[in-house]
């Protein structure tokens, strides 16, 4: 599919002062993509249930400015972030091309989360989607011919070139990223809201995010994206990752929730042996993200429950359960689970619809 869509051709009317606040969620992958090529295209199709709670609120303060550079600061909950300039310094960088007018405006960029940053909540998914919203509001006052539909795509191309992950957090509950031929209008360009109708048991899930280690990642994604390049087992990953995405589109079609389990707990295994199977190799989940999953399965037989486990790139565990089972899973948690928690806190969360306006 061509870029040549999202770049920007209009002649755009003059706006010397505006900001723009959105708010956008993190999303939790069921089927993973670990490994991708320039510029961001992931390796192989990936679905993410959107999140509700766990959300990036951002505000971005334009400027009209006579110099043409990128010129920006980023304030995260209330300091200035000098660390935090190198990614989205690049992030700009990558969307010139699509949105030129970015140098025409000195931009003050700032952001705060509902959860801790970088301790694998994906963060930089709600913060780069975000700041692609704000800056599509921005386009849409400069030029009022674009569609919302258009501005949602376009504002997914633009995030995912910040991270991949943020492709898949503007729309909602269940969106898809990457080309595969089993989901129509599928892209690697972009998210898209899955298409097919869902069975009822799969609306509204929960996920309850247990809080094991809030601390910064030893290893960044994207390091770890990287090690896939010549990673033994990556061809096969790929292929078992759009195997398991057909799979799971029919389970969710059908309600197989059984089924829906075992491919969701073994895509988060799968994720974290490619982790440990890389060179150099490492390890993410900490002993008491092991502890956590031995309870799950143990509660699950026990109660014949439908809870199970997934894992994004860190140790946090997201647990994930019919809304059905939402006051028995949720006294599990706090009986049984909390206490594997740092300061025994979770976060009680469940499947939402994607970027708001402030």
């Amino acid at each position: 599919m061509s870029t040549s869509k999202f770049i920007s051709k209009e002649t755009f009317k003059v706006i010397e002062k505006t900001s723009f606040t959105w708010k956008t969620p993190s999303n939790i992958a069921l089927v993973k993509y670990w490994g991708k090529r320039n510029p961001q295209i992931p390796k192989n199709a990936s679905i993410s249930f959107t999140l509700k709670n766990c959300h990036t609120i951002t505000t971005i303060n334009f400027n009209k400015k006579k110099s043409s550079d990128i010129d920006f600061e980023i304030y995260f909950d209330g300091i200035k972030k000098e660390d935090f300039k190198p990614k989205i310094t690049k992030f700009f960088e990558r969307i010139l091309e699509y949105c030129p007018y970015i140098l025409n405006y000195k931009m003050e960029i700032h952001s705060e989360n509902s959860f801790p940053h970088s301790s694998g909540i994906a963060s930089s998914a709600s913060g780069m989607s975000a700041i692609a919203m704000c800056l599509m509001s921005l386009e849409k006052e400069l030029n009022s011919k674009l569609s919302d539909d258009f501005l949602k795509q376009k504002a997914s191309f633009l995030a995912r070139l910040g991270s991949g992950s943020a492709s898949r957090s503007i729309e909602g509950p269940l969106v898809v990223w990457g080309e595969h031929p089993e989901i129509e209008g599928s892209s690697d360009l972009f998210g898209i809201r899955y298409p097919y109708n869902v069975h009822s048991i799969f609306k509204n899930y929960q996920d309850t995010i247990l809080l094991v280690d809030k601390g910064e990642k030893q290893v960044s994604s994207t390091v770890g994206h990287n090690l896939m390049h010549n990673h033994p087992y990556a061809e096969k990953r790929f292929i078992q990752a759009n195997e398991n995405l057909g799979k799971l589109s029919e389970i969710l079609q059908k309600g197989d929730i059984k089924s829906f389990i075992q491919l969701v707990e073994s895509e988060a295994l799968t994720l974290h042996a490619m982790m440990l199977t890389s060179s150099p190799y490492f390890i993410l989940m900490k002993p008491n993200t092991l502890q956590v999953i031995n309870e799950i399965w143990k509660y699950r037989d026990d109660n014949n429950s439908n809870i199970c486990f997934t894992l994004d790139a860190g140790a946090n565990v997201h647990v994930l359960y019919p809304e059905d089972e939402k006051e028995l899973v949720e006294r599990f948690i706090d009986d049984k689970l909390a206490k594997y928690c740092q300061k025994n806190q979770y976060i009680c969360d469940s499947t939402g619809l994607g970027a708001v306006q402030e």
